[in-house]
């Protein structure tokens, strides 16, 4: 399957809970680095999730919000990386940071990246939601 989302991650499922609506499965994409992504408990009885079995985990880069320090928010990800590129376009830049053995990307605005002086070599936190998170089995 291909897809236009920038961030296309590879993991083992470690956890699961399972509520009475939806569930939350936690994927180690990288040596100490969980995602954690909410699906419907039909998605993931179609899917087949258990512990152990290896997932894709699909976040758009305009879904990843970033942060030069850790901050307590409802979102359940909130990951630690070092910035590596700052592409600036017109209007957006990207910024690719690596997490672990693994990657991510966001597109904020050029006015963001001005404000929290995002430099390459810098740490910074990139901050989803769990409900932004697509998972492929």
């Amino acid at each position: 399957m291909k897809t236009s989302a920038r961030n296309q991650l590879s993991g083992k499922i470690v956890e699961v809970i399972t509520g009475t609506v939806m569930s939350e499965v936690k994927v180690e994409v990288s040596d100490s680095v969980h995602i954690s992504a909410t699906v419907t408990n039909e998605g993931k009885e179609s899917l087949g999730l258990n512990i152990g079995d290896t997932v894709g985990a699909i976040v758009k880069a305009s879904s990843v919000i970033l942060s030069k320090e850790k901050i307590k928010a409802s979102a359940r990800n909130n990951i630690q990386g070092s910035v590596t590129d700052v592409i600036k376009g017109a209007v957006n830049s990207e910024v690719k940071i690596t997490i672990g053995n693994s990657a991510i990307c966001a597109v904020v605005t050029n006015e963001s990246v001005a404000d929290l002086a995002i430099n390459v070599g810098d740490t910074i936190y990139s901050i989803f939601k769990a409900s932004s998170v697509i998972l492929i089995a």
